[in-house]
């Protein structure tokens, strides 16, 4: 096996003859590795097996009864395993149990349930029958054991960094509305809401609602959607019957997870049908939408939601075993009614913004500066004829529209979005153990649904679909998986583009061209102010010829400008299509029939393929804990041109990795050291090395002290390399020098920046000062983000019955990817009458000479912060938990300082008793964040203040093995919003009706 692990990692070697040989990997390529390693693996440790079994080991059999240790009644569905072994079993409704082994004693089995501290009982004879084990009741994660940290077992009071770990008996004690949304009760964690169904996870700073800082793993498949690359929430993952629990370890993680482990990491797993049999049901109704402001476009009344699972596990002989799930979720979403506007271009002090932008309204995206008509001979011709007026006076009228920055009016967003929101979830999963040290299992995951997203734009994913297909062999020492991932987008759309096209074409006669509409739409409203000068001049003089002081007085009068704004805009809705009419419906279906560029709609099928083995040297080395392991994955990208620039066939990615990590015991166990180096390749950047070392310190029994420097690297995801996608007011490009060639972005360029101060001082002087203008004639291609981060901690048992946990970071970042906001003008400055066309190229943006180009921010940027929690067993069962975080940028970045997204002060609070009565238990967490500065491509501004109160009461009817749960999330109804661009999210009521584990 050794061999074998080495040839595996020879072959991930540095040559650029193998680099090359990556690139051309097709899918039936990995198919075919990964089954011939499989077989291979196989064979050399079936033989290694056979070796073994010479002499052949007599049978061990064990039988017994597992009881609680506090009132002596059987305990069903204990799992019981074999130390350092996959046999197993679990005990029945009776709380018996009868195990067989090929071992002979002694051997240690290891006792766990749900509730119940974890057991190691020592077999030492072979005829170990009727044994009775006695299991305490505990409420403190200080007794759990953790896998993550890393990727071995060990004592969560003993992990070398900062650890969360959430355990089935958090799951199903939650008050909030699902266990994923509960993760965001953990200490150091941050969390953004999109949606009901699209929560996104983050820690130590730097959040956004798309995160690709941190990585998701369901049962070691990393669950980012690949045209996406980040995890999409909740849609995938295991349903509230199949979760066995979640380890989060904030922070960099890229020295054992690879790329993108750089804020963090979340490990989820799913029960394992040999230890979880048996039919299990949960019906949930209930309610959301209370006290609605209709006015704004939410809901008047209460709205239902309904959440439905099934599971069904069974096993055969402690050899086969398999289960199925389901679940299907449906709510009214949260609505986004944000309409304060995101323009601030506004010509003097008039009493409105004609070029409003509201943060929940679409198709009021792209601004056209109405100035510009001034140099339009066509409108010039237009007003000369439709007001009798010479084309020499129609040029004056036209040259006096203010350069004032105009969009079209907006719909809002319950018109546009897809707010039925629904999730349906299908896994299946077949395990067989080859024997006591091998298992083989084939799983799949399909997660479907309708949410909506906030990136760049609001998004509605809609029947979007993720789907996952896993094989593994797994030894108690070895793991080796090969999954798939496979994105289907769907009818997903952008909203933006619906409410363009709806705009558009409401003003195009023909109802088919939207840009046609929106070229008369700015006509119609630059001639209706041409037409209310002309009126005015009318009045004072008599005559229809052009009149300077008449006009400038005009233009003068804040009341008067802001008055032939607003007639403009009315004039130019009159053809506008209102919201419920056949025409509405006609165009917004019109708009979703076609894929980008013609319509709204994405058309994704992108793929991710993972390769991966994992080997413990354990058996074969004495001195020092040895893990090595390797692993290969592809992206492959096939958004038919809609989100990336793969029109013509598509674009492969591939990566690939090996790491490396020792563990060493000093002085009697008092001291752990650890060591960890991996080194990662994708074929587009340069190779990333992630060296990691931590120590663990401890000085008494249950108080331990750690530190640790890990390094961590987020290669630019499959966006930042190839998006190439046209958001109206600009195209997003990916950081690759292709598209810095492919648009001639350097060319007569500037910054966005340089060009937003020129168009303010144009609009205050009526000069264009081309001084101010930064010339952007040096592109850097995108490259990897690194983070050098150092950790100190304490971890404290005190007892047994107050576990406190303490950690302070620093951590330091290098080249930040980020975007690049440049404009094109039409052409160089000469210093001719022609410039006026180069300025006017300059003052309204769109696709076509507006960029947001992937690159890095060259500069250094420190933050740190502290984590505190403890848990407190109090008397008659009750536990009491309480968490603070602290987090700090400390490099003044200026604006670019908002990107840190993330309050600095965050207190988690709870008090709960599983056991306040004869079967009767309940759960109160309170939660509070302070007000956050958020910034983004979709909106920069201020988060106000959280505090919300989730409670639960259940009583469980152990007859039946059955729950009922009353409760609720925000049960205040204090209506809040996470992260800027995010909906208004409100208090959930539901009840919940659970069967657990019939049919054992």
């Amino acid at each position: 096996m050794i061999k074998i692990s080495y040839i595996y990692g020879k072959r991930a070697g540095y040559s650029t003859k193998v680099i090359n040989y990556y690139r051309g990997i097709t899918m039936k390529n990995i198919l075919h590795f990964t089954f011939a390693l499989i077989a291979v693996l196989g064979i050399s440790l079936s033989t290694c097996s056979s070796a073994s079994a010479i002499p052949l080991m007599a049978e061990t059999v064990v039988t017994g009864t597992v009881v609680d240790a506090a009132n002596g009644e059987p305990l069903p569905g204990v799992n019981i395993t074999v130390k350092d072994k996959l046999a197993g079993t679990s005990t029945n409704s009776q709380g018996e149990f009868k195990l067989t082994i090929s071992q002979d004693a002694p051997f240690t089995l290891i006792f766990t349930s749900v509730g119940y501290a974890r057991q190691e009982v020592e077999i030492t004879s072979a005829n170990a029958t009727g044994i009775t084990v006695q299991m305490s009741r505990t409420t403190l994660t200080a007794n759990e054991v953790v896998v993550s940290a890393s990727r071995m077992e060990e004592s969560i009071l003993e992990a070398p960094v900062t650890i969360e770990k959430m355990d089935l008996s958090d799951i199903r004690s939650t008050a909030s509305n699902s266990y994923y949304d509960a993760i965001g009760n953990l200490k150091g964690v941050d969390i953004t809401a999109s949606s009901i169904n699209f929560k996104i996870i983050n820690s130590r700073g730097f959040n956004s609602t798309g995160n690709t800082r941190m990585v998701q793993l369901i049962d070691g498949m990393d669950t980012q959607a690949p045209a996406l690359n980040f995890p999409v929430g909740n849609l995938n993952s295991p349903n509230v019957l199949d979760v066995e629990g979640a380890e989060y370890i904030p922070g960099a993680a890229s020295a054992l997870y690879g790329p993108n482990a750089f804020n963090g990491i979340l490990l989820m797993s799913s029960k394992d049908p040999f230890n979880y049999q048996g039919l299990s049901v949960m019906v949930k109704a209930g309610m959301n939408h209370l006290n609605g402001k209709e006015q704004l476009g939410e809901p008047a009344d209460p709205q239902p939601l309904y959440n439905t699972a099934i599971r069904y596990a069974k096993a055969f002989n402690d050899k086969f075993a398999f289960k199925v799930n389901f679940s299907y979720k449906q709510a009214e979403d949260w609505r986004g009614i944000n309409y304060s506007d995101k323009n601030s271009d506004v010509q003097g002090e008039l009493d409105i913004n004609p070029g409003y932008n509201g943060v929940h309204l679409y198709g009021d995206d792209g601004s056209f500066n109405i100035g510009l008509l001034g140099l339009s001979q066509g409108f010039i011709q237009t007003v000369s004829n439709t007001f009798s007026i010479s084309p020499a006076d129609a040029q004056k009228y036209a040259g006096a529209l203010p350069a004032q920055p105009v969009n079209r009016t907006g719909y809002r967003e319950h018109y546009i979005v897809d707010n039925d929101a629904e999730n349906l979830k299908v896994n299946a999963a077949l395990h067989y153990r080859l024997n006591e040290n091998i298992e083989a299992s084939y799983s799949f995951n399909y997660g479907y649904g309708t949410s909506v997203y906030t990136g760049a734009q609001r998004y509605s994913l809609n029947n979007f679909n993720v789907s996952q297909h896993k094989l593994q062999l797994e030894g108690s020492n070895f793991n080796l998986k090969a999954y798939g991932t496979f994105e289907n987008s769907g009818d997903s759309y952008i909203a933006d583009f619906v409410g363009y096209y709806i705009n558009g074409v409401s003003s195009d006669p023909d109802r088919s061209d939207p840009a046609a509409g929106n070229t008369n739409w700015f006509g119609t409203y630059g001639a209706t102010m041409v037409g209310a000068y002309i009126q005015q001049v009318m009045e004072a003089t008599g005559s229809t010829d052009f009149n300077p002081q008449v006009v400038n007085a005009i233009n003068s009068s804040p009341e008067a400008l802001s008055t032939i704004f607003q007639a403009a805009r009315d004039n130019a809705d009159a053809s506008r299509l209102k919201p419920g009419t056949a025409g509405f419906k006609e165009a917004k279906e019109a708009a979703l029939e076609n894929t980008i560029p013609t319509g709204a709609r994405f058309n994704d099928n992108s793929r991710f393929y993972h390769v991966e083995g994992q080997y413990n040297l354990e058996d074969h080395i004495d001195f020092v804990d040895l893990l090595l392991g390797a692993s290969f994955r592809q992206f492959q990208l096939r958004s038919n041109g809609t989100i990336f620039d793969d029109a013509d066939g598509g674009v492969n990615i591939n990566e690939w990795a090996t790491y490396l990590q020792a563990k060493k015991s000093f002085f009697n166990d008092r001291l752990d050291l650890t060591g960890s180096v991996r080194y990662d390749k994708n074929e587009n950047f340069d190779g990333q090395f992630s060296p990691r070392i931590s120590g663990v310190v401890t000085v008494a029994d249950g108080h331990n002290f750690r530190g640790s420097f890990q390094t961590g690297f987020r290669n630019p995801d499959t966006q930042a390399q190839y998006i190439d996608l046209n958001v109206v007011n600009a195209r997003l490009l990916g950081g690759l020098p292709k598209f810095a060639e492919k648009y001639e972005i350097t060319e007569n360029a500037y910054t966005l920046e340089s060009v937003q101060e020129f168009t303010n001082n144009f609009l205050a002087t009526q000069s264009p000062d081309v001084g101010l203008l930064d010339a952007f004639e040096t592109f850097d291609p995108v490259k990897p983000e690194q983070v050098q981060a150092f950790e100190v901690g304490y971890k404290g048992l005190f007892g047994g019955k107050l576990y406190f946990d303490a950690a302070y970071y620093y951590n330091i970042y290098d080249d930040f990817i980020s975007q690049i906001h440049v404009r094109k003008a039409s052409g160089p400055f000469t210093g001719q009458p022609s410039d006026q066309a180069v300025i006017a190229s300059l003052l309204s943006g769109d696709f076509q000479n507006t960029f947001r180009i992937y690159s890095n921010v060259d500069k250094t940027v420190e933050a740190h912060g502290a984590a505190v929690g403890l848990e407190y067993s109090l008397p008659a069962n009750f536990t009491f938990g309480i968490n603070y975080n602290w987090n700090k940028l400390i490099t003044d970045l200026g604006a670019f300082q908002n990107n840190f997204n993330t309050p600095e002060h965050k207190v988690n609070i709870s008090l709960g008793n599983r056991y306040l009565f004869d079967n009767v238990g309940f759960n109160i967490t309170y939660r509070w964040q302070d007000e956050f500065l958020w910034n983004s491509n979709f909106i920069s501004t201020t988060v106000d203040a959280v505090s919300t109160v989730d409670a639960q009461i259940n009583y469980r009817i152990p007859q039946y093995n059955a729950t009922v749960k009353v409760g609720g999330s925000d049960i205040f109804n204090n209506r809040y919003v996470l992260n800027g661009g995010g909906p208004n999210l409100g208090g959930i009521y539901y009840i919940s009706l659970t069967f657990d584990s019939l049919f054992r």
